[in-house]
């Protein structure tokens, strides 16, 4: 290989492995820091630096039992938990002060009243909060999502499943229409069977 090029592939993979540190998902990070291994693995492997091939051998093993993983949790009803809290609980509003920014940029039209008594959940991972779905009974078996907010680092392993799947709160508490908050930007209800009706979804 041209001497030139053998060198930007050296760059390249040492970029992607840097942008992969980046990320705020994990599921994303974990792909593009396996491609910047593998690529770092060719590179190194051609110019003979065996230690460094090893090095990325080992981080491309991590990244590929990590993404498995993340693959087998991503559809397990015991890897997420949802727990009821009341609307003015400290640790419901220490989160949403803490993300109050990105929920705005996903929600733009959400503002959080402790003292209606609507229903709120934590979404929780073992000890974490992943998520928190805020909700409010409309009558007739009809429920409006108030929030729906996901943090980043978990955003695309799809902890929402469990929430409107049949274990969750909603068929607990035995609704049969689901609407979506209007104007959500990038929402992805029409993966988990959702049917868009004008600026919202309804299940």
């Amino acid at each position: 290989m041209d001497g030139w090029w053998l060198e930007a592939v050296g760059w390249i993979g040492s970029a992607v492995l840097v942008w992969s540190l980046l990320q705020t998902e994990l599921h994303r990070l974990r792909i593009i820091n396996l491609i910047g291994c593998l690529v770092l693995i060719v590179y190194n492997g051609v110019v003979g630096v065996w230690p460094m091939v090893g090095l990325n051998v080992v981080l491309a093993v991590i990244n590929v039992v990590h993404l498995l993983r993340m693959s087998r949790e991503r559809h397990d009803s015991g890897v997420y938990e949802v727990i009821e809290v009341a609307g003015d609980d400290e640790f419901l509003r220490h989160g949403l002060r803490v993300h109050e920014a990105d929920i705005r940029r996903h929600n733009p039209e959400f503002v959080h009243d402790p003292f209606t008594g609507d229903p709120c959940y934590l979404v929780v991972k073992g000890d974490t909060a992943v998520g928190v779905v805020l909700m409010r009974d409309l009558g007739d078996g009809r429920a409006q999502l108030l929030l729906d907010y996901v943090t980043p680092p978990y955003r695309d392993l799809s902890p929402g499943e469990f929430v409107f799947g049949p274990d969750g709160p909603f068929r607990s508490r035995g609704f049969r229409q689901i609407l979506t908050p209007p104007g959500m930007v990038d929402p992805y209800y029409e993966r988990l069977g959702f049917q868009k009706q004008g600026d919202a979804y309804v299940l």
